[in-house]
């Protein structure tokens, strides 16, 4: 057993041509979301309607082609060895419920209140707050895996630390927003949550244990990890480039209408999220920290649970509101700033100790 762990966490996975040349073929699929929102938005409105308390199936469908390869590599049998190391789950809970809402809370205040109080209305800039806070109390549940499956992240600790970070959203949602925006009370869609959880991470992991238990019955472990994942190696970026294009599709008509205002709430959220994953990733390596589990660590603190963000936005504050759009901003800056996370934990793997 402890023979088989070694091997599958010491695989080296080879840089493909997606992956090298991931920023353009962001940059492209970013611009032809846009485009094809703006001159065919028959594409989007029609996507629109196959959706559930705000989460797009679509988008939910491409998002197991993400996740699904991750999920098949898993060795369930390991999970248990996962939740002796208590380090990695320390640290993503701690920056998560403890740090993360409020240094979101400070950073959109001290921007959108006070540095850029000239070019925002005092009543929009506290909606832009308001929405800022909303993200900043959400933490990833789906794209972590795809961060985690960049970085070389143990697949095993990423899973059972997402699923303790959704434990925890499901009590302290609601109570630390509340707090932050000083609501006496907020109507959260769980509704929202309870399908993210299900699409995100029940439906793909059912889809990878059932796979995984099929393909060592039938062809072995052999054939699982140098054949069948092989082939997989480039559906993840593919997953990640279409929904690219779904997601930029729909906000199409917000990105041009709203430019500056754009940048201007983009700027306290990029500051946060390099700020959380800075504490994260620096945290893990003062421990001494293993890659594998301090690079997803970091990451689910630095990227936001949006589909929740939104949907409580536009329940709460109303689908034009300056909340609702800056929720919609955090959609739109995570993806390229998290790939530039990614860059940055893969190139600093050094500064970690190897797993033995």
């Amino acid at each position: 057993m402890a023979q088989e762990e070694i091997k599958v966490e010491d695989k080296t996975k080879e840089i493909g041509f997606f992956e090298k040349y991931l920023t353009v073929w962001v940059g492209i699929c970013i611009v032809a979301g846009v485009v094809i929102g703006r001159l065919w938005p028959a594409f989007p409105n029609t996507l629109s309607q196959w959706e559930y308390a705000q989460v797009s199936i679509p988008v939910a469908v491409l998002i197991w082609f993400m996740i699904y390869p991750m999920m098949v590599e898993i060795d369930f049998s390991s999970i248990k060895e996962a939740g002796k190391r208590p380090k990695g789950l320390t640290i993503t809970l701690v920056t998560n419920w403890i740090i993360k809402p409020f240094t979101m809370f400070f950073f959109s205040w001290l921007f959108l209140r006070v540095i850029f109080q000239p070019f925002i209305s005092d009543a929009l800039s506290q909606q832009y707050v308001a929405g800022a806070i909303l993200l900043g109390a959400a933490p990833c549940t789906a794209m972590v895996f795809v961060w985690s499956y960049l970085t070389d992240g143990d697949s095993a600790y990423t899973l059972i630390q997402v699923s303790i970070n959704d434990v925890v959203l499901v009590f302290a949602y609601a109570p630390l927003v509340m707090f932050l925006l000083g609501l006496g009370q907020l109507s959260v869609p769980w509704n929202t949550v309870l399908l993210s959880v299900i699409l995100y991470v029940v439906v793909p992991l059912t889809m990878g244990y059932i796979s995984r238990k099929y393909i060592l019955k039938k062809k072995g472990k052999d054939w699982l990890e140098n054949v069948f994942l092989k082939k997989l190696d480039n559906v993840t970026i593919i997953g990640l480039l279409l929904t690219l294009i779904i997601l930029f599709s729909f906000q199409g008509d917000v990105i041009v209408n709203n430019p500056f205002h754009i940048v201007l709430i983009a700027i306290p959220l990029i500051i946060q999220t390099f700020f959380i994953f800075t504490i994260a990733y620096g945290w893990a390596k003062m421990w001494k920290v293993e890659h594998s589990v301090a690079a997803p660590a970091a990451m689910i603190g630095a990227s936001n649970f949006f589909e929740l963000a939104v949907a409580t936005a536009i329940s709460v504050f109303g689908i034009s509101s300056g909340a609702a759009l800056a929720t919609v901003v955090g959609v739109l800056v995570e993806v390229p700033v998290m790939l530039g996370l990614v860059a940055i934990a893969n190139r600093t793997k050094h500064w970690f100790p190897e797993k033995v």
